[in-house]
């Protein structure tokens, strides 16, 4: 397993947080939260760039690469908090599909991401709260040419503003993984039955989903008839899950750095108070974590990139990484600004929302230390 990056990774990045540091300046964030605009002129120019296509496979017209660009693309939208469909369609909607779908709904959906046209989003969660393709209870009825969607989904991302999104149901009566479907409803009809979340976060748009026997056509429905899409599923779920892992760590790489430069110009008693020992502490402390979050969820990439056997804890481990840092750096961020770091004027509570509102979502720390535990046989 090859722990470094390549050139190719490294000029990857660098062009990536060119284009974000000019095109996604925290300003952008701001006038999401304040306005409730929707960013279509950044997305515009990331598919000018071929983005949405970064892990379509070369034969659905896309760029092929895999889960360790799509972390480093995580990473760098996290750093700028970047609103808009680019992450849950590149590392929700991409992966449902490529791993529950046959080769010609591959082509059909896949092809339409790599050439711009289709955002993608998936719902999975209910009132349970869980990302378990076993814990579903809204249901599909497949009846000749059409799938019938009842039941409810719950903070979906960009749920009320992409083209195509994935809805996890079962057939009625099963249980567990038997039964279990992903369905790719159009954007448009899912938009009627959706409702906005007063989130938390601001920056990033949810909704919830009401389904009342929403029809759509039986093609959508994907794999081969009368096969669970839950063990697909569930690898898909963990790319997702790396990556917010990764968005969180570059959101927190942010505070880190926003933090450092304030305490090495604001002083007191005469001194930056970055040289007092006391802070000093707490950096050592914050980058510590930070790097145990990068580490982890670069190493969870790897190891689905190679379909390393460990891949289940691997991501688990990176999203526990991940909260421990996010709760760390967002205490000591807002502490060290002082009075500043809590004001609505101040940049700092964009990055810290984001960062707790990502904890919550594909499972908690503590959602992931318990299944860390099982995979364990604790």
């Amino acid at each position: 397993m090859e722990l470094e990056f390549t050139q190719e990774q490294d000029e990857l990045r660098d062009s990536m947080r060119a284009v974000l540091a000019k095109e996604c300046p925290v300003a952008l964030a701001r006038k999401v939260v304040e306005h409730d605009i929707r960013p279509d002129a950044l997305w515009s120019t990331l598919t000018a760039l071929g983005w949405p296509a970064l892990t379509v496979s070369e034969s659905c017209g896309g760029i092929g690469l895999g889960m360790i660009e799509a972390g480093i693309l995580a990473e760098e939208l996290g750093r700028v908090i970047a609103p808009g469909p680019l992450l849950p369609t590149v590392t929700q909607f991409v992966p449902v599909v490529r791993e529950a779908g046959t080769t010609e709904q591959q082509e059909r959906f896949l092809g339409a991401v790599a050439a711009g046209e289709c955002r993608g989003t998936l719902a999975i969660t209910e009132t349970s709260g869980s990302f378990d393709p076993a814990a579903v209870n809204a249901t599909v009825t497949l009846t000749g040419e059409e799938a019938v969607i009842d039941g409810e989904k719950r903070f979906v991302i960009e749920g009320d503003a992409v083209d195509e999104l994935v809805v996890v149901a079962r057939e009625p009566g099963t249980a567990g993984d038997d039964g279990v479907r992903a369905i790719v409803v159009p954007g448009a009809a899912a938009a009627e039955c959706a409702s906005r979340v007063d989130a938390f976060d601001a920056s990033r748009r949810f909704v919830h989903l009401q389904f009342d026997g929403l029809r759509v056509e039986r093609s959508r429905v994907l794999g081969a008839p009368g096969v669970s899409a839950a063990p697909g599923l569930r690898r898909a779920i963990e790319e997702a899950t790396v990556a917010l892992a990764l968005e969180t760590v570059g959101t927190a790489q942010t505070v880190f750095d926003t933090t450092l430069d304030y305490a090495q110009q604001r002083e007191q008693f005469g001194a930056p108070i970055g040289s007092f020992q006391a802070i000093k502490h707490k950096f050592a402390d914050m980058i510590v974590s930070l790097e145990r979050a990068r580490a982890t969820g670069y190493f969870a990439t790897l190891t689905i990139a190679e379909d390393d056997p460990r891949r289940t804890t691997a991501t688990s481990v990176a999203k526990v990484a991940a909260g421990d840092c996010q709760r760390l750096l967002g205490k000591e961020g807002i502490q060290i600004h002082g009075g500043i770091g809590y004001t609505w004027e101040h940049d700092m509570h964009l990055y810290v929302k984001r960062m707790k509102s990502n904890e919550q979502l594909f499972g908690s720390s503590s959602a992931h230390k318990a299944r860390i535990a099982d995979l364990l046989g604790v």
